[in-house]
């Protein structure tokens, strides 16, 4: 057989899937393991395809089944263990020979391993990959970073491998170094957002409205034909209508209330107060998923406090108003992310493609939705823009945020929480006010810390008269 175009190292879930993509699509796939117990169980899961591949139980002969240049895709976990394999795999390698981190990299480490890859003078590639085991298999989200010369190398096999919205990749180049890796990482705190709006509104379905599961599904369903299209409203009816095999109760009620993360929600929180620009939808979601974690405590506040009677009156609030709050929260997370992406664009020289990121997502990612369309054509129009004051979400957010600002009052009056639906009409709150009271802030600064003030009635620099006071005792 003819040395591979393209090599994978990885077989977890999502490697495998990616390797089985590649082959698919009529490329030549060369696999490694670190465990070689893994590459024949992979080979018989591959069927046919495995006419296009290759399983080596060494690196060197991985590299040695690999078409010149090389060009090799990691799907190793983050973190330490890319370094790792980085420094396994390197010295093998000529010095046109390429790695590409395909997995759920931290765009720091990326920013580094790219420029020790630049001061070595060889060339490597960080891509965010979104869409989980089904993307990765048939066609997922693909968000690339480094130097172009890079991307464009493997650029036909990134494009075909990608889905595709009406015949278009959701493939593309986002910039140098972490690049692409930020872009996936904003991707996925807008993926906790979203999911955390629309719990939020199952909540208030279950514990205010007193809708079963099944009433939740078909009103899901009911929302996927319209504003609200999208994989995560569509799945949510799903995952509601599902039965556990076991029980034969619904499959929500069976599941404790407990939900992880891999960090990436986090990163996003902590790169927006980095850069000063605030996500507080993606936040709230952050903390939701903290506070499901510490179900102890939780237990413990609900003794000690008691849990109020959530019940919504039907008269007090309809399924409208919900899709509503829905909508204007889904609106003002993404306005938030891309909000994220357009600083961190200024501040690393990225040159972010903001209209380019928004197509990108419209098929094989976690977020893809209808809306993403209409965002891309706003970002085209005006590319730093918040996507609120665009004129087409203007009207949408005109037309929805009394239903957000109406389920957050009367959740919160019942007890519900809904810190995302919260904090998504706090931040329009905040954006449509001319004068905040930040002034009583910067008082209370110049106050104990001689910081200094603004004047609205001067330029430069001022203090309050009560600094002399202070320190004349």
């Amino acid at each position: 057989m003819s040395k591979a175009e393209i090599g994978v190292i990885g077989l977890g879930t999502m490697g495998a899937m990616l390797a089985l993509n590649i082959a698919d699509n009529g490329f030549s796939v060369a696999v490694h393991n670190r465990t070689a117990a893994r590459i024949p169980e992979f080979m018989d899961m591959a069927g046919p395809l495995g006419e296009r591949i290759t399983g080596h139980a060494t690196l060197e002969d991985f590299v040695a089944g690999l078409a010149q240049p090389r060009n090799i895709v990691l799907m190793v976990p983050a973190g330490d263990a890319v370094d790792a394999q980085i420094a396994q795999l390197r010295p093998l390698l000529d010095e046109d020979d390429m790695i590409i981190d395909a997995g759920n990299a931290n765009f720091h480490d990326t920013q580094r391993r790219a420029k020790d890859a630049e001061d070595a003078g060889v060339p490597y590639l960080g891509i965010g990959v979104s869409g989980g085991a089904e993307g990765a298999r048939f066609g997922p989200s693909i968000m690339g970073g480094g130097t172009r010369e890079a991307w464009d190398r493997v650029a036909h096999i990134l494009e075909k491998i990608s889905a595709k919205y009406e015949d278009h990749p959701c493939a593309t180049y986002m910039g140098a170094g972490g690049a692409g890796h930020f872009v996936k990482t904003v991707h996925n705190g807008i993926e906790y957002a979203d999911m955390q709006l629309i719990a939020e509104a199952y909540g208030v379905l279950r514990d205010g409205l007193g809708k079963d599961a099944a009433a939740c599904a078909s009103i899901f369903d009911k929302w996927n034909e319209g504003p609200l299209q999208s994989y995560l409203i569509e799945i949510s009816g799903k995952v509601a209508e599902a039965t556990d095999p076991e029980t034969g109760a619904p499959m929500l009620d069976m599941i404790l209330d407990r939900a992880g993360q891999k960090g990436t929600g986090r990163w996003t929180v902590i790169e927006s107060q980095m850069l000063g620009t605030p996500v507080p939808v993606i936040e709230a979601a952050v903390v939701a998923r903290n506070m499901s974690a510490a179900r102890d405590l939780r237990l413990a506040g609900a003794a000690a406090f008691g849990t109020p009677d959530r019940t919504i009156a039907e008269d007090a609030l309809t399924l409208g108003d919900l899709e509503q709050a829905l909508i204007a929260g889904k609106v003002l997370c993404y306005a938030q992310g891309f909000d994220l992406l357009g600083k961190a664009s200024t501040d690393y020289g990225w040159s972010l493609p903001m209209a380019e990121i928004a197509k990108v997502w419209r098929e094989g990612c976690i977020i893809r939705s209808a809306m993403l369309n209409d965002m891309a054509a706003a970002l085209s129009d005006a590319p730093d823009q918040n996507l609120a004051l665009a004129p087409y979400f203007h009207k949408i957010l005109e037309d929805n945020i009394a239903g957000l600002r109406k389920v957050a009052v009367v959740a919160m009056t019942a007890g519900q929480p809904v810190p995302a639906l919260a904090a998504a009409l706090n931040y329009f709150d905040t954006l449509i006010s001319a004068r905040t009271t930040a002034n009583m802030l910067q008082a209370q600064r110049d106050y104990f810390g001689a910081h200094s003030f603004e004047r609205t009635d001067a330029e430069g620099a001022h203090h309050g008269p009560w600094l002399d006071q202070h320190l004349q005792g």
